[in-house]
Parts: structure tokens; C-alpha cells; sequence
């Protein structure tokens, strides 16, 4: 498997695979492909990662900026996160998850935020901080802080309104 920062040509492919891999969660609504795309419109993807196996993208993950409430600066969301149904549980989604977290330390991130699975996102050192976001399950929004830690409510770019 190769992780690589997404091309233009990718992106059908990468809308077809979200779409694809949060069509029967149940806490979607369907929006995933789309809020990649308004992100992407907004200049708001910080990161964009793409898994390749076989010359076929099998996962995808992005980064973009967030705005916390106490002025912390240079803090990111992760998400949306999709791996191609027939290639879950394979590690995929480990893989572009350490991958992404290595390059937002690179770019100089203060830490990174994410809305999932305490037991899936807590392998990776995600834990519940003094950080917030509004009308979330606090057990279910976590934080991962790389150079300095951040408190208060936690806001998502508008384009996760897509």
C-alpha cells in the first residue's frame, strides 16, 4: 500500500469511496463526499491523503483547520476518514490515520481534533481534553495536542455544513 497527498485526478475517486464507505453508518447523513469537496472549494484541505492498492484509491483521509474558542492557534479536525468497505479491518484506516498525524506535526501543528469511536481513535492517543463540541457525546470528541494543549469549544470550517 501506498499513502499519497491526493491529485486532481483523484477526486472522483475519493468523493465515490467516502460516499461509498459511510453510506450504511449510522450516524451519517451523507455528506462526507461533499464536505471534502466544499473544503477543497474553500482552500480549506490542509491535508488530503489517499491510500493506493492495486492502482486503486482504498482510503482517504483528511485534515483541515478548526477554531477553538480560547484564541489556541494552528489546531486541525480529522475527518472525514473512509476506506472502501470490502478493505476495512485491514489497517487501512491505521495507516492514513499515523500518516496524517506525522505530516500535521511536520507542518507544525498544535494537535488535532476528531468526533468517533473513543476505542478506535484512543489507540492513536486521542483522549477527551478541555476541549468541546457543541451538541457531541463529550466521550466521542477528542483531542490530541503535539506542542501545546487547548480549552474550550472546539468550531469545524463552515464546510462541514455542505
Amino acid at each position: 500500500m501506498q499513502i499519497l497527498p491526493e491529485a486532481p485526478r483523484d477526486r472522483e475517486a475519493i468523493f465515490a469511496l467516502t460516499q461509498d464507505a459511510f453510506k450504511d453508518h449510522p450516524h451519517s447523513q451523507g455528506t462526507e463526499g461533499r464536505i471534502i469537496g466544499a473544503l477543497r472549494e474553500a482552500g480549506a484541505l490542509t491535508l488530503s491523503l489517499a491510500a493506493w492498492e492495486d492502482g486503486n484509491i482504498v482510503g482517504h483521509i483528511a485534515f483541515s483547520p478548526v477554531t477553538v474558542s480560547d484564541g489556541s492557534s494552528d489546531w486541525y479536525g480529522l475527518g472525514p476518514m473512509a476506506v472502501r468497505p470490502d478493505r476495512q479491518g485491514r489497517g487501512i484506516g491505521a495507516a492514513l490515520l499515523r500518516e496524517g498525524l506525522a505530516r500535521l506535526r511536520a507542518l507544525g501543528a498544535a494537535g488535532c481534533v476528531v468526533l468517533g469511536d473513543p476505542g478506535y481513535y484512543g489507540r492513536f492517543g486521542f483522549a477527551q481534553a478541555g476541549l468541546k463540541y457543541p451538541g457531541a457525546p463529550p466521550e466521542y470528541f477528542m483531542a490530541l495536542a503535539f506542542t501545546r494543549p487547548a480549552q474550550g469549544e472546539v468550531a469545524y470550517h463552515a464546510a462541514f455544513s455542505a
